[in-house]
């Protein structure tokens, strides 16, 4: 276990969860349809009609697309990209001329002023060109500092830096360190206060667009003391700013241009007037910043599903085996059928995330969170299904297809590429948790005193009290409800199409099924509920399909009326649905029937030692080195790689 550094916090898991617990939002001030959801209230009215953007705002973004399209297509090699590891100065200029950068920024201060639906398939159209570019514009605008600005930021601020950061300037976001990642409590960055400044020191890992960044979004840690707070607490910061030094720039095993790197700070001035809110409330803004941020990544990965759904086509349709095309053979069919309807799904999800953000009349935290999820792992399933049908062709470089003459399609840069959408803004299995922390909100409101061992026996009395009353009334609408009746959701089965009211009964009776379960899983492990990380993850899966069977139904629906492939849309969103039901199904079966406890006694085995036997035979060709680099305040030691875009 690495020692933790003289300026790291040392906190217990409890404090840990404190520290996650005070940053998250307390309340739902809005409706939230995949809350309700969990809760066993399938509320479809939520989501049906599916909300439309203005005209103005569908004009301007399409306006926009139209430009955005034509500069992918002429102005961007991605095989270069690729090459080069690098995203030339040029592409990144012309994108500022072109106004990318202020998308999402209002245009009073010179942005574009986008909704999130059309800034999603800008991302989705722009990452389709090169997964690098689309990473870029998302690490600005999505969590970089216009967003935190546009939230919490004062006057004063916004009109100081949103005008930079809509033409010129590009910014970061720093939380992540070398010995913190999904655990902020421990966050090692310090911020101390002196006289109208603050003094910055500590290093920050993985700091996306941090090599070529004009401003940063730093979290660090202000210490208490007389007249200050203190806390976890959001800053903006010059790149340039003295005692600055980006130390490497970080290589990985996709997204090759990106522009990641390690950053220190070193006695680094920042004037009190660029704090983002209150002191301690940085984490609160990190997570706010993030309930509409995460559908970047969503949008990034439907556009992938886009592309492998043309490249199987095309290919399935003109490589011939044993007489016929590929796709005619059900092993290969079957892949490209799942590729069709999970693309659809994923459209159907963020477009619906993405419209109702827009809104903004429902509280989006789990959905964005969901889409976020979802996206980034039925895209990776995709991509490698792509591999897989185009065989040695998709284990093969494009660069190396078309030194032979073939066509150059990069079907393993994107399976490279996508695999980092399941860890970057929150890994899966920290999006189970997060997820699943909201899910049983409302338990934890009513019972949460009960199964605490910290309460006293007069705080669980009145929590009894609470949860009894609770429940007296929840439970007993858990046992029918409008799925169990033949005729709802007629709606969903126009004449001469696909009926998708079934699937619609069956997203009812499950939700009530999955609050029924979560509430058994209280009931009999209490305080060890969360500790219950496979059976917690298994519930949120089943969220995500029944939020995304809902979605696709809903979308299925609104393209009858509005585009002539209305029939096509609802024959994807009925096969979709058929393939969600049998996973879903399989999940139920899996949240009572596992290896979890097994699993965890091989777990202590195999760090005890136990099993090193099974390690003989190989030899390992790592470096030497520690596995987490020392991570100790202090000036820089190397050469400053921070490049400024010219």
């Amino acid at each position: 276990m690495t020692a933790a550094s003289p300026q790291e916090p040392k906190v217990s898991e409890r404090e840990a969860r404190q520290v996650a617990e005070a940053a998250r939002e307390q309340d739902w001030r809005k409706p939230s349809f995949a809350k309700e959801l969990f809760l066993g209230r399938f509320r479809l009215d939520l989501i049906h009609p599916h909300p439309l953007p203005p005209d103005e705002d569908a004009k301007r973004g399409e306006e926009f697309l139209a430009k955005l399209r034509d500069f992918c297509e002429t102005k961007i090699d991605s095989a270069r990209i690729e090459r080069e590891a690098k995203i030339p100065d040029e592409v990144i200029n012309g994108l500022k001329e072109l106004g990318a950068l202020g998308m999402k920024i209002d245009t009073k201060y010179g942005g574009l002023g986008l909704t999130q639906v059309y800034y999603n398939k800008a991302l989705a159209l722009v990452g389709s060109a090169n997964p690098s570019i689309g990473a870029l514009l998302s690490a600005h605008q999505s969590i970089g500092v216009p967003q935190p600005l546009k939230i919490f930021g004062t006057q004063e601020q916004k009109d100081t830096f949103l005008p930079r950061l809509a033409r010129t300037d590009i910014s970061a976001f720093l939380l992540t360190e070398p010995d913190v990642g999904s655990d902020p409590a421990r966050l090692a960055t310090t911020a101390v206060p002196d006289g109208d400044d603050y003094v910055l020191d500590g290093v920050k890992l993985w700091t996306t667009n941090g090599v070529v960044a004009d401003l940063l979004v730093v979290m660090a840690r202000v210490p208490k003391s007389e007249g200050h707070k203190g806390g976890i607490t959001a800053f903006v910061v010059e790149a340039a700013a003295e005692g600055i030094t980006v130390e490497n720039r970080n290589a990985f095993m996709g997204l090759r241009g990106l522009e990641n790197g390690v950053t220190r700070f070193h006695q680094v001035r920042v004037p009190a007037a660029n704090r983002i809110g209150a002191e301690g409330a940085g984490l609160k803004i990190a997570l706010t910043t993030l309930n509409t941020g995460r559908l970047s990544l969503p949008a990034m990965c439907t556009g992938a599903g886009k592309w492998c759904l043309k490249i199987a086509r095309e290919w399935s349709a003109a490589r011939e085996q044993w007489g016929k095309p590929v796709a005619k053979h059900e092993a290969v069919g079957g892949k490209i059928s799942f590729i069709a309807a999970t693309t659809f799904a994923l459209e159907a999800v963020l477009d619906l995330s993405s419209q109702m953000a827009d809104e903004d009349r429902n509280d989006i935290r789990i959905e964005a969170a969901l889409a976020k999820l979802y996206g980034s792992e039925m895209a990776w399933l995709m991509a490698d299904e792509l591999v897989q049908i185009r065989g040695g062709r998709g284990f093969e470089t494009a660069e190396s297809l078309a030194a032979r003459g073939e066509r150059a399609v990069p079907a393993e840069q994107v399976l490279r590429d996508l695999r980092i959408n399941r860890i970057f803004e929150g890994s899966t299995e920290i999006m189970h948790l997060l997820i699943a922390r909201e899910a049983v909100d409302a338990h934890l409101k009513v019972a949460g005193d009960l199964i605490d061992p910290g309460k006293s026996l007069g705080d669980k009395a009145k929590a009894g009290a609470r949860a009894g009353g609770f429940y007296a009334r929840w439970l007993p609408k858990l046992v029918t409800g409008a799925g169990q009746l033949p005729r709802t959701y007629a709606e969903f089965h126009p004449a001469g199409h696909p009926d998708l009211s079934p699937h619609l009964r069956y997203v009812e009776r499950s939700a009530r099924k999955l609050a029924r379960s979560t509430f058994y899983a209280m009931s009999r492990w209490q305080g060890r509920m969360e500790t219950k990380q496979g059976f917690l993850g298994r519930i949120v899966d089943i969220g995500a399909e029944l939020f995304a069977m809902s979605a696709v139904c809903v979308r299925a629906e609104l393209l009858r009326t509005t585009e002539e492939y209305g029939r096509e849309a609802y024959q994807l969103a009925d096969v979709f649905c058929r393939q969600a039901r049998i996973r879903v199904d399989e999940l139920f079966h899996r949240l009572w029937s596992n290896t979890d406890d097994l699993d965890r006694k091989v777990v202590s085995g195999v760090l005890s030692g136990t099993y090193t036997w099974l390690e003989q035979g190989v030899v390992d060709p790592s470096g030497e080195g520690p596995w987490i680099a020392d991570a100790t305040p202090g000036p820089a030691k190397t050469e400053n790689l921070h490049r400024p875009i010219s």
